[in-house]
């Protein structure tokens, strides 16, 4: 089944939440990351459990799959380069964050990679 853009902002933001530190992430944590009713976040959880991308245990500790954590790392790691290009060209961060958060979900596979190539060479030199 395709994931959706909504899907995938709950899977970067399992992975981010986690990066921070958090030892365990909770629906909780969720909804005060996103900003989302504790209903939306719920719904959204049983999609992706049902879908196989995260795994819920009984004390209410969301995990991510290993195909959650491929499309999370996926997203994220689109989300850091297009906002650092984006800050490069002078783009203030704040702007530079919100827009690579919409574009790391419709950009084609082929043209990210290109401007991963392009942010790598000029990293390095």
């Amino acid at each position: 089944m395709a994931l959706y853009e909504s899907g995938e902002m709950y899977l970067e933001t399992i992975l981010v939440l986690y990066k921070r530190g958090l030892e365990r992430v909770r629906a909780i944590d969720i909804v005060k990351e996103m900003n989302f009713s504790k209903p939306s976040v719920s719904i959204a959880l049983s999609n992706l459990k049902k879908e196989g991308y995260v795994t819920v245990d009984a004390n209410g500790t969301v995990e991510l799959t290993d195909s959650g954590s491929k499309v999370a790392k996926k997203i994220y790691e689109r989300h850091v380069i297009l906002s650092q290009l984006l800050t490069d060209i002078g783009v203030p961060e704040k702007i530079a964050s919100e827009d690579a958060c919409k574009i790391e979900h419709v950009i084609s596979d082929e043209t990210f990679k290109v401007l991963k190539k392009h942010y790598k060479n000029r990293n390095s030199n």
